[in-house]
Protein backbone atom coordinates (compact mmCIF):
# COMPACT_ATOMS: atom_id res chain seq x y z
CA UNK A 1 0.00 0.00 0.00
CA UNK A 2 1.46 3.40 -1.18
CA UNK A 3 0.33 6.48 0.66
CA UNK A 4 0.56 9.31 -2.14
CA UNK A 5 -0.38 11.88 0.29
CA UNK A 6 2.33 10.70 2.64
CA UNK A 7 4.74 10.62 -0.30
CA UNK A 8 3.96 14.51 -1.31
CA UNK A 9 3.27 15.94 1.84
CA UNK A 10 4.37 14.20 4.49
CA UNK A 11 1.07 14.06 6.26
CA UNK A 12 0.18 11.08 8.89
CA UNK A 13 -2.86 9.59 9.70
CA UNK A 14 -2.97 5.80 11.38
CA UNK A 15 -1.83 3.30 8.86
CA UNK A 16 0.83 5.89 8.14
CA UNK A 17 2.75 4.51 11.44
CA UNK A 18 2.65 1.09 10.16
CA UNK A 19 3.51 1.69 6.63
CA UNK A 20 6.88 4.07 7.13
CA UNK A 21 8.27 2.21 10.28
CA UNK A 22 11.84 1.03 9.65
CA UNK A 23 12.06 -2.76 10.70
CA UNK A 24 14.65 -3.36 13.10
CA UNK A 25 17.19 -6.29 12.01
CA UNK A 26 15.96 -9.86 11.63
CA UNK A 27 12.26 -8.44 12.39
CA UNK A 28 10.79 -10.39 9.47
CA UNK A 29 7.15 -11.84 11.22
CA UNK A 30 5.82 -8.27 11.41
CA UNK A 31 5.84 -4.59 10.71
CA UNK A 32 8.45 -3.28 13.53
CA UNK A 33 10.68 -5.74 16.08
CA UNK A 34 7.62 -7.92 18.42
CA UNK A 35 4.58 -7.09 16.64
CA UNK A 36 2.66 -9.03 14.47
CA UNK A 37 1.34 -8.78 10.58
CA UNK A 38 -1.85 -6.66 9.96
CA UNK A 39 -4.26 -9.77 9.34
CA UNK A 40 -6.92 -9.41 7.03
CA UNK A 41 -9.70 -12.46 7.91
CA UNK A 42 -12.48 -13.52 5.16
CA UNK A 43 -14.60 -14.08 7.77
CA UNK A 44 -17.37 -15.60 5.30
CA UNK A 45 -17.86 -16.12 1.75
CA UNK A 46 -21.10 -15.59 1.38
CA UNK A 47 -21.86 -12.07 -0.02
CA UNK A 48 -24.79 -10.41 -1.17
CA UNK A 49 -23.16 -9.26 -4.33
CA UNK A 50 -21.29 -10.61 -7.40
CA UNK A 51 -18.75 -8.69 -8.44
CA UNK A 52 -16.65 -9.85 -11.44
CA UNK A 53 -13.48 -9.40 -10.22
CA UNK A 54 -13.77 -11.30 -6.72
CA UNK A 55 -10.84 -13.00 -5.70
CA UNK A 56 -12.56 -15.22 -2.92
CA UNK A 57 -15.40 -16.54 -5.87
CA UNK A 58 -17.94 -15.47 -2.99
CA UNK A 59 -21.58 -15.41 -3.75
CA UNK A 60 -25.19 -15.72 -1.85
CA UNK A 61 -24.49 -19.19 -0.93
CA UNK A 62 -24.11 -20.33 2.49
CA UNK A 63 -20.78 -22.14 3.14
CA UNK A 64 -19.97 -24.89 5.96
CA UNK A 65 -16.88 -25.00 7.74
CA UNK A 66 -16.68 -21.19 8.58
CA UNK A 67 -15.42 -20.80 12.13
CA UNK A 68 -17.80 -20.72 14.89
CA UNK A 69 -18.01 -17.60 17.43
CA UNK A 70 -15.76 -19.53 20.02
CA UNK A 71 -13.37 -20.41 17.29
CA UNK A 72 -13.26 -17.15 16.28
CA UNK A 73 -12.50 -15.35 19.32
CA UNK A 74 -9.83 -18.11 20.00
CA UNK A 75 -7.90 -17.01 16.86
CA UNK A 76 -8.66 -13.26 18.00
CA UNK A 77 -6.60 -14.31 21.03
CA UNK A 78 -4.02 -15.76 19.75
CA UNK A 79 -3.82 -12.12 17.15
CA UNK A 80 -3.51 -10.38 20.75
CA UNK A 81 -0.68 -12.64 22.11
CA UNK A 82 1.51 -12.63 18.60
CA UNK A 83 0.51 -8.36 18.93
CA UNK A 84 -1.48 -8.09 15.70
CA UNK A 85 -2.46 -4.24 15.40
CA UNK A 86 -5.01 -4.52 12.97
CA UNK A 87 -7.71 -7.17 11.79
CA UNK A 88 -9.74 -5.93 9.12
CA UNK A 89 -13.01 -8.32 8.55
CA UNK A 90 -13.40 -8.46 5.14
CA UNK A 91 -16.06 -11.37 3.03
CA UNK A 92 -17.43 -11.82 0.67
CA UNK A 93 -19.82 -9.76 3.06
CA UNK A 94 -18.52 -9.63 6.77
CA UNK A 95 -21.84 -7.65 7.90
CA UNK A 96 -23.33 -10.90 6.65
CA UNK A 97 -22.49 -12.72 9.73
CA UNK A 98 -25.00 -12.63 12.55
CA UNK A 99 -22.04 -12.15 15.46
CA UNK A 100 -20.36 -9.35 13.49
CA UNK A 101 -20.38 -6.53 16.12
CA UNK A 102 -19.85 -9.16 18.85
CA UNK A 103 -16.58 -10.11 17.06
CA UNK A 104 -15.50 -6.47 16.17
CA UNK A 105 -16.31 -5.69 19.47
CA UNK A 106 -14.18 -8.28 21.22
CA UNK A 107 -11.58 -7.42 18.66
CA UNK A 108 -11.27 -3.82 20.10
CA UNK A 109 -11.44 -5.18 23.75
CA UNK A 110 -8.55 -7.11 23.13
CA UNK A 111 -6.54 -3.86 21.91
CA UNK A 112 -6.80 -5.06 18.48
CA UNK A 113 -8.01 -2.27 15.83
CA UNK A 114 -10.99 -4.11 14.16
CA UNK A 115 -11.69 -2.37 10.57
CA UNK A 116 -13.79 -3.69 7.60
CA UNK A 117 -14.03 -3.96 3.67
CA UNK A 118 -17.71 -4.09 2.70
CA UNK A 119 -19.59 -3.26 -0.47
CA UNK A 120 -21.65 -0.69 2.21
CA UNK A 121 -25.33 -2.21 0.88
CA UNK A 122 -26.08 -3.01 4.11
CA UNK A 123 -25.24 0.05 6.53
CA UNK A 124 -28.53 1.29 7.33
CA UNK A 125 -28.10 4.26 9.79
CA UNK A 126 -28.42 1.51 13.08
CA UNK A 127 -25.69 -0.18 11.72
CA UNK A 128 -23.26 2.87 11.09
CA UNK A 129 -24.06 3.89 14.19
CA UNK A 130 -23.45 0.38 15.94
CA UNK A 131 -20.01 0.69 14.30
CA UNK A 132 -18.57 3.85 15.23
CA UNK A 133 -20.03 3.15 18.90
CA UNK A 134 -18.04 -0.47 19.14
CA UNK A 135 -15.09 1.09 17.86
CA UNK A 136 -14.20 0.79 14.59
CA UNK A 137 -11.73 2.30 13.06
CA UNK A 138 -12.43 2.27 9.42
CA UNK A 139 -15.01 0.91 7.24
CA UNK A 140 -13.68 0.63 3.49
CA UNK A 141 -16.68 0.44 0.99
CA UNK A 142 -16.34 -1.05 -2.07
CA UNK A 143 -17.02 1.15 -5.27
CA UNK A 144 -15.71 0.23 -9.05
CA UNK A 145 -17.37 3.13 -10.85
CA UNK A 146 -20.19 5.48 -10.51
CA UNK A 147 -24.00 4.14 -11.04
CA UNK A 148 -24.21 1.93 -13.87
CA UNK A 149 -20.43 1.08 -14.12
CA UNK A 150 -20.24 0.13 -10.45
CA UNK A 151 -23.52 -2.17 -10.67
CA UNK A 152 -21.98 -4.09 -13.99
CA UNK A 153 -18.85 -5.16 -11.70
CA UNK A 154 -21.09 -5.40 -8.43
CA UNK A 155 -23.43 -8.06 -10.29
CA UNK A 156 -26.67 -6.38 -8.93
CA UNK A 157 -28.59 -3.38 -10.28
CA UNK A 158 -28.77 -0.14 -7.51
CA UNK A 159 -25.57 -1.66 -6.12
CA UNK A 160 -24.47 1.98 -6.19
CA UNK A 161 -27.37 3.32 -4.81
CA UNK A 162 -27.23 1.15 -1.86
CA UNK A 163 -23.55 1.55 -1.42
CA UNK A 164 -23.97 5.36 -1.71
CA UNK A 165 -26.59 5.06 1.06
CA UNK A 166 -24.04 3.12 2.97
CA UNK A 167 -21.14 6.15 2.81
CA UNK A 168 -23.69 8.79 3.70
CA UNK A 169 -24.33 7.09 6.71
CA UNK A 170 -21.69 6.56 8.03
CA UNK A 171 -20.27 10.31 7.13
CA UNK A 172 -23.85 11.50 9.42
CA UNK A 173 -22.21 9.43 12.56
CA UNK A 174 -18.72 10.58 11.91
CA UNK A 175 -17.88 6.63 11.30
CA UNK A 176 -14.35 6.88 9.26
CA UNK A 177 -15.30 6.05 5.26
CA UNK A 178 -13.22 5.63 2.56
CA UNK A 179 -13.66 4.20 -1.27
CA UNK A 180 -12.01 1.08 -2.39
CA UNK A 181 -11.88 1.18 -6.39
CA UNK A 182 -10.51 -1.40 -8.57
CA UNK A 183 -8.68 0.23 -11.81
CA UNK A 184 -9.05 -1.43 -14.87
CA UNK A 185 -10.17 -0.45 -18.41
CA UNK A 186 -13.95 -0.18 -18.09
CA UNK A 187 -13.35 2.23 -15.56
CA UNK A 188 -10.25 4.44 -16.05
CA UNK A 189 -12.53 7.25 -17.36
CA UNK A 190 -13.68 7.08 -14.00
CA UNK A 191 -11.32 8.04 -11.99
CA UNK A 192 -11.35 12.28 -12.12
CA UNK A 193 -15.28 11.46 -11.51
CA UNK A 194 -14.29 9.43 -8.15
CA UNK A 195 -11.94 12.40 -6.84
CA UNK A 196 -15.25 14.69 -7.48
CA UNK A 197 -17.33 12.51 -5.62
CA UNK A 198 -15.48 11.53 -2.38
CA UNK A 199 -15.37 15.62 -2.24
CA UNK A 200 -19.06 16.04 -2.75
CA UNK A 201 -19.63 13.18 -0.28
CA UNK A 202 -17.48 14.49 2.22
CA UNK A 203 -15.61 11.12 2.08
CA UNK A 204 -11.92 11.69 3.90
CA UNK A 205 -10.28 8.36 1.87
CA UNK A 206 -9.95 6.52 -0.87
CA UNK A 207 -7.92 3.46 -2.13
CA UNK A 208 -7.34 2.78 -5.58
CA UNK A 209 -6.23 -1.07 -6.10
CA UNK A 210 -4.18 -2.67 -9.14
CA UNK A 211 -5.98 -5.49 -10.43
CA UNK A 212 -4.41 -8.59 -8.95
CA UNK A 213 -5.57 -11.99 -11.13
CA UNK A 214 -7.46 -14.11 -8.27
CA UNK A 215 -10.31 -16.14 -8.15
CA UNK A 216 -13.01 -14.65 -10.40
CA UNK A 217 -9.96 -11.42 -10.69
CA UNK A 218 -8.68 -14.48 -13.07
CA UNK A 219 -11.14 -13.61 -15.99
CA UNK A 220 -10.15 -10.55 -16.31
CA UNK A 221 -6.43 -10.30 -17.11
CA UNK A 222 -7.18 -8.86 -20.72
CA UNK A 223 -9.34 -6.33 -19.43
CA UNK A 224 -6.20 -5.54 -16.92
CA UNK A 225 -4.98 -1.25 -17.82
CA UNK A 226 -1.73 -1.32 -19.89
CA UNK A 227 1.47 0.15 -18.60
CA UNK A 228 0.95 3.38 -20.16
CA UNK A 229 -2.74 3.51 -19.34
CA UNK A 230 -1.22 2.54 -15.11
CA UNK A 231 1.10 5.67 -15.80
CA UNK A 232 -2.20 7.49 -16.66
CA UNK A 233 -3.73 6.82 -13.85
CA UNK A 234 -0.64 7.61 -11.34
CA UNK A 235 -0.44 10.97 -13.43
CA UNK A 236 -4.44 11.73 -12.84
CA UNK A 237 -4.14 10.21 -8.98
CA UNK A 238 -1.12 12.70 -8.41
CA UNK A 239 -2.59 15.61 -9.78
CA UNK A 240 -5.70 15.35 -7.93
CA UNK A 241 -3.93 14.82 -4.61
CA UNK A 242 -2.69 17.64 -5.03
CA UNK A 243 -5.42 19.86 -5.84
CA UNK A 244 -6.93 18.60 -2.91
CA UNK A 245 -3.94 19.84 -0.84
CA UNK A 246 -3.65 23.34 -2.49
CA UNK A 247 -7.54 23.66 -1.24
CA UNK A 248 -7.07 22.60 2.04
CA UNK A 249 -9.32 19.21 1.67
CA UNK A 250 -7.98 16.89 4.26
CA UNK A 251 -8.40 13.71 1.69
CA UNK A 252 -5.84 10.48 2.04
CA UNK A 253 -5.08 9.09 -1.10
CA UNK A 254 -3.73 5.36 -1.21
CA UNK A 255 -2.60 3.05 -4.48
CA UNK A 256 -3.02 -0.79 -3.39
CA UNK A 257 -0.81 -4.31 -4.64
CA UNK A 258 1.56 -1.99 -7.00
CA UNK A 259 4.31 -0.82 -5.59
CA UNK A 260 6.34 0.17 -8.29
CA UNK A 261 3.65 3.39 -8.12
CA UNK A 262 6.19 4.67 -5.38
CA UNK A 263 9.22 4.22 -7.33
CA UNK A 264 7.30 6.16 -10.24
CA UNK A 265 6.64 9.07 -8.20
CA UNK A 266 9.86 9.47 -7.09
CA UNK A 267 11.34 9.19 -10.66
CA UNK A 268 8.64 11.20 -11.49
CA UNK A 269 9.71 13.99 -9.06
CA UNK A 270 13.43 13.86 -10.35
CA UNK A 271 11.76 14.36 -14.03
CA UNK A 272 10.46 17.57 -12.60
CA UNK A 273 13.36 18.50 -10.94
CA UNK A 274 11.53 18.52 -7.64
CA UNK A 275 15.09 16.77 -6.13
CA UNK A 276 14.00 17.65 -2.20
CA UNK A 277 10.42 16.43 -3.03
CA UNK A 278 12.33 13.08 -4.60
CA UNK A 279 14.50 12.91 -1.09
CA UNK A 280 11.76 12.91 0.82
CA UNK A 281 9.52 10.13 -1.35
CA UNK A 282 12.69 7.84 -1.74
CA UNK A 283 13.37 7.96 2.28
CA UNK A 284 9.74 6.93 2.98
CA UNK A 285 9.31 3.99 0.43
CA UNK A 286 13.19 2.65 1.30
CA UNK A 287 11.68 2.82 5.09
CA UNK A 288 8.11 0.53 3.77
CA UNK A 289 10.37 -1.82 1.38
CA UNK A 290 7.77 -2.17 -1.04
CA UNK A 291 5.12 -5.42 -0.96
CA UNK A 292 5.11 -6.84 2.90
CA UNK A 293 2.78 -9.99 1.89
CA UNK A 294 3.90 -13.26 4.53
CA UNK A 295 6.30 -10.35 6.54
CA UNK A 296 4.08 -7.50 7.82
CA UNK A 297 0.52 -8.62 6.09
CA UNK A 298 -1.31 -12.06 6.31
CA UNK A 299 -5.04 -13.29 5.41
CA UNK A 300 -7.13 -16.11 7.05
CA UNK A 301 -9.78 -17.94 5.34
CA UNK A 302 -13.33 -18.11 6.53
CA UNK A 303 -12.29 -21.97 7.40
CA UNK A 304 -9.13 -20.81 9.08
CA UNK A 305 -6.42 -21.27 6.93
CA UNK A 306 -3.76 -18.65 6.32
CA UNK A 307 -2.51 -17.40 3.74
CA UNK A 308 0.57 -14.35 2.67
CA UNK A 309 -2.59 -11.93 2.11
CA UNK A 310 -5.95 -12.27 0.34
CA UNK A 311 -5.02 -12.83 -2.90
CA UNK A 312 -2.85 -16.09 -2.70
CA UNK A 313 -5.46 -18.64 -1.46
CA UNK A 314 -3.27 -21.08 -3.05
CA UNK A 315 -1.00 -21.44 -0.69
CA UNK A 316 -1.43 -22.32 2.90
CA UNK A 317 1.01 -22.57 6.05
CA UNK A 318 -1.56 -24.10 8.50
CA UNK A 319 -4.92 -23.81 10.06
CA UNK A 320 -5.41 -21.70 13.40
CA UNK A 321 -7.90 -24.04 14.38
CA UNK A 322 -5.03 -26.48 14.82
CA UNK A 323 -2.30 -24.29 15.82
CA UNK A 324 -1.80 -20.96 16.81
CA UNK A 325 -1.49 -17.92 14.56
CA UNK A 326 1.91 -16.53 15.80
CA UNK A 327 3.34 -20.63 15.72
CA UNK A 328 2.25 -20.54 11.93
CA UNK A 329 3.15 -17.25 10.85
CA UNK A 330 6.95 -18.00 12.24
CA UNK A 331 7.00 -21.56 10.86
CA UNK A 332 10.16 -21.56 8.90
CA UNK A 333 9.54 -24.96 7.49
CA UNK A 334 6.68 -23.53 4.69
CA UNK A 335 8.95 -22.59 2.00
CA UNK A 336 7.37 -20.38 0.56
CA UNK A 337 6.95 -18.41 3.51
CA UNK A 338 10.03 -18.57 4.71
CA UNK A 339 10.82 -17.15 1.41
CA UNK A 340 8.46 -13.95 0.76
CA UNK A 341 10.95 -13.08 4.02
CA UNK A 342 13.91 -13.65 1.93
CA UNK A 343 12.66 -13.49 -1.34
CA UNK A 344 15.18 -10.97 -3.01
CA UNK A 345 17.72 -14.04 -3.86
CA UNK A 346 14.78 -15.99 -5.33
CA UNK A 347 13.38 -13.69 -8.05
CA UNK A 348 13.75 -13.48 -11.51
CA UNK A 349 13.43 -11.70 -14.67
CA UNK A 350 13.04 -7.80 -14.41
CA UNK A 351 12.09 -8.15 -10.62
CA UNK A 352 15.87 -9.58 -9.73
CA UNK A 353 17.72 -7.13 -12.12
CA UNK A 354 15.91 -4.35 -11.01
CA UNK A 355 17.32 -0.86 -9.54
CA UNK A 356 14.23 -0.77 -6.87
CA UNK A 357 14.22 -4.01 -6.05
CA UNK A 358 15.15 -3.14 -2.15
CA UNK A 359 12.25 -0.49 -2.40
CA UNK A 360 9.68 -2.51 -4.43
CA UNK A 361 10.20 -5.78 -3.14
CA UNK A 362 9.35 -7.76 -5.98
CA UNK A 363 5.56 -6.45 -6.37
CA UNK A 364 2.85 -8.97 -6.12
CA UNK A 365 3.90 -12.62 -6.74
CA UNK A 366 0.16 -13.57 -7.38
CA UNK A 367 0.18 -12.00 -10.76
CA UNK A 368 3.43 -13.22 -11.72
CA UNK A 369 2.32 -17.00 -10.50
CA UNK A 370 -1.26 -16.50 -12.29
CA UNK A 371 0.50 -15.10 -15.65
CA UNK A 372 3.94 -17.59 -15.52
CA UNK A 373 3.40 -20.74 -13.34
CA UNK A 374 6.27 -19.27 -11.39
CA UNK A 375 5.88 -17.52 -8.59
CA UNK A 376 9.11 -15.87 -8.48
CA UNK A 377 9.09 -14.56 -11.82
CA UNK A 378 8.83 -10.82 -12.76
CA UNK A 379 5.29 -9.28 -12.09
CA UNK A 380 3.41 -8.53 -14.74
CA UNK A 381 1.46 -5.70 -13.99
CA UNK A 382 5.12 -3.35 -13.34
CA UNK A 383 4.56 -0.65 -15.85
CA UNK A 384 8.31 0.80 -15.31
CA UNK A 385 10.11 0.57 -18.36
CA UNK A 386 13.66 -1.05 -18.55
CA UNK A 387 15.76 2.13 -18.74
CA UNK A 388 13.87 3.03 -15.45
CA UNK A 389 14.42 0.11 -13.72
CA UNK A 390 18.18 0.00 -14.76
CA UNK A 391 18.18 -2.75 -17.82
CA UNK A 392 17.86 -0.46 -20.51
Amino acid sequence: MISVTKLLFQTEYFGDTLRYNKLSPGAKHGVASGAGPVVVWNSTKTCNLLCRHCYMNSNANKFSGELTTAEAKHFINDLAEFRVPVLIFSGGEPLIRPDFFELAEYTASRGIRPTISTNGTLITPEVAAHLKKIGVGYVGISLDGLRDVNDKFRGKTGAFEAAMKGIQNCVAVGQRVGLRFTINKHNLAELDNIFDFIEEENINRVCFYHLVYSGRGNQMMDEDVTPEESRKAMDIIIRRTRDFEKRGLPKEILTVDNHCDGVYMYLNALVNKEFEQADKIKALISLNGGNRSGIAFAAVDPQGFVHPDQFTQNHTFGNVRERKFGDIWTDMSQPILAGLKNRKPLLKGRCANCHYLSICNGNFRTRAEAITGDFWESDPACYLTDEEIGLG
